[in-house]
């Protein structure tokens, strides 16, 4: 008896467990299906009245417009090297970083970088604009990577602050009694040990930095723009073509989600084991 109700509590729970996040993710997807219908529908269906959810019959001239009206190839290229180059840069300023912030237990310079990741990016975009214009480094690539660590940089610091302050302080003060230097026990002590997090402070780096829209807007030449401002450019000033403005965003949106989906376990993995002091 007591093993029937048991499993009946834990059916029940996870039931209500699944309805919780079948309401939590409902939106953002009936946001996604909605923008997909969109992007496989004409112009005619897309305003009707009442709406038309299914297309009938589907088309993909939406797609072949995206690439028409843009360099699309081109701008994703961009992308992929903007996004690369502030991931990677990123890692190289912002682990050594977290690892020193985290020995040194500098609660200021944490909460320095939590001002920084949290204010927004519009309040760097003047005085970066002024002055890679002065260096006449405007419409290259080069800026948009520098001002992508505006956004990366924080991200990565403060994902391993917290990995750095959760690992056992008695294997680098073995390493340390042996005679290895305290870079030596940073790379071969505790950057093995903090590769989960490493990991998650990548993903997220990239992600941040392949969604970001104003710096790529205002720095970028016509032959060095981003992804996101191809999205911008399906706008018009006749009227918004709802079609091809939600295939250019699906587009964009599909790296990103199909890393997220990739690396969900590492992700929430990562996230855990940063979150348990100690462990």
């Amino acid at each position: 008896m007591r093993t029937r109700s048991g499993r009946l509590r834990r059916a029940l729970g996870n039931l209500g467990f699944g309805l919780a996040v079948l309401t939590l993710v409902s939106p953002a997807l009936m946001v996604f299906l909605w923008m997909l219908s969109l992007s496989l529908k004409n112009e005619l269906d897309n305003t009707a009245w009442p709406p038309v959810f299914i297309p009938d019959p589907p088309t993909l001239d939406n797609y072949r417009d995206v690439f028409a009206r843009n360099d699309f190839l081109l701008y994703a290229w961009n992308s992929v090297v903007v996004s690369f180059s502030a991931t990677f840069a990123a890692l190289a300023l912002g682990v050594p970083a977290g690892y020193g912030i985290a020995k040194m237990r500098s609660t200021r310079a944490a909460a320095l970088i939590l001002i920084a990741r949290i204010t927004p990016g519009l309040s760097y975009l003047i005085p970066l604009f002024l002055m890679f214009q002065w260096l006449e480094l405007t419409g290259t690539l080069l800026p948009i990577v520098i001002a992508h660590l505006v956004i990366t940089v924080p991200i990565v610091v403060w994902v391993m602050i917290s990995f750095f302050e959760g690992l056992p302080p008695e294997l680098e003060e073995a390493a340390l009694v042996d005679g290895a230097t305290i870079w030596q026990a940073f790379r071969h002590v505790a950057m093995p040990l903090a590769r989960p997090g490493i990991t998650v402070a990548t993903i997220l780096a990239f992600i941040f930095s392949w969604n970001n829209f104003v710096f790529a807007m205002v720095l970028a030449g016509r032959e060095t723009r981003t992804l996101p401002v191809a999205v911008n450019n399906m706008l018009t000033f006749e009227q918004i073509s709802w079609g091809p403005l939600s295939a250019a965003a699906l587009l964009v949106t599909l790296p990103v989600l199909l890393l997220t989906l990739l690396a969900q376990r590492q992700i929430v993995a990562g996230l855990t084991a940063g979150g348990v002091k100690g462990a």
